[in-house]
């Protein structure tokens, strides 16, 4: 089975068809999300966050990135793979954003780079695009300026800040990228930018009205219950789940209740045990 292409995910748009997307960062989740039937994985810089343990997403690293964009594409058959371009990876200049986003194409095995920044960010897209490698813009709230930000806020909250926004992912698009994730924007603001472009829109926290939706994998299935943002909605409730199961192991393991017989093994033939007289 082949993954899906850029070309197969603009006629999703182009058949007003909703585009699914979600973040995955081994294996394991990848092969579930896509036996799932999501449209597109991405392997995140959020990883920071939700594997590493970090406040954000700064430390992260292009080899961080290799690995886990390596790790995920060897679990799917159908989605399309992007590899996110973490910190200070493309800000330097255009001919490093092609040097990293040509090693999680050649190392990483994905078939498209994410990168954040709108107007500032339009040279290093266009370079990339120009060298052959697909990309997915991402404007609106970019956890990678947080401190630029004051934090992770909502962007284009004020007529200035929205103008801004929609500037941006124009410049985006303008510099060749094939699709744009717009995050922490308000609903009107994701609309008029759907409207306006012919590439696909993805949405987190901008609203249904985008071409498709993106969620972090583990706030889908409720890894962790202490993490509630307003445009998160969980499907499962797996850190409870997750808990009692290993609980229950450990309990058994102490009252000598596992391994049982059943999950043990035993020899074909008799041992013979020699007498010592």
């Amino acid at each position: 089975m082949q993954r899906k292409s850029v070309l197969d995910l603009h006629k999703l748009k182009a058949d007003n068809q909703k585009i699914v997307m979600v973040t995955a960062y081994d294996y394991t989740m990848a092969r579930l999300v896509d036996r799932a039937g999501v449209d597109m994985v991405l392997v995140g810089d959020s990883l920071g966050m939700v594997i590493q343990g970090e406040q954000d997403t700064l430390p992260v690293t292009l080899d961080d990135m290799v690995y886990h964009t390596r790790c995920v594409s060897r679990g799917l058959q159908r989605a399309h793979l992007v590899g996110d371009m973490p910190f200070m990876t493309y800000q330097v200049s255009p001919e490093q954003a092609m040097a990293s986003a040509g090693r999680l194409v050649q190392e990483g095995h994905a078939q498209s780079v994410k990168l954040e920044g709108g107007e500032r960010s339009a040279p290093a897209i266009a370079r990339i695009v120009e060298a052959g490698i697909p990309v997915v813009g991402h404007v609106g709230l970019t956890p990678q300026s947080v401190h630029a930000m004051g934090g992770f806020k909502v962007q284009g909250r004020t007529e200035e800040s929205a103008e801004r926004v929609v500037r941006d992912a124009l410049a985006v698009a303008e510099a060749g990228a094939f699709c744009i994730v717009l995050e922490g924007v308000p609903m009107d603001v994701a609309t008029e930018i759907t409207e306006k472009l012919a590439i696909p829109t993805i949405g987190i926290g901008a609203g249904p009205h985008c071409d498709g939706q993106v969620l972090v994998c583990n706030d889908i299935l409720g890894m962790d219950l202490t993490f509630a943002p307003r445009f998160v909605k969980r499907y499962a409730r797996l850190e409870e789940v997750i808990t009692d199961a290993v609980g229950n192991y450990a309990k058994e393991v102490r009252e000598g209740a596992f391994p049982a017989e059943e999950h043990s093994f035993k020899r074909k033939t008799p041992r013979r045990i020699a007498k010592l007289y």
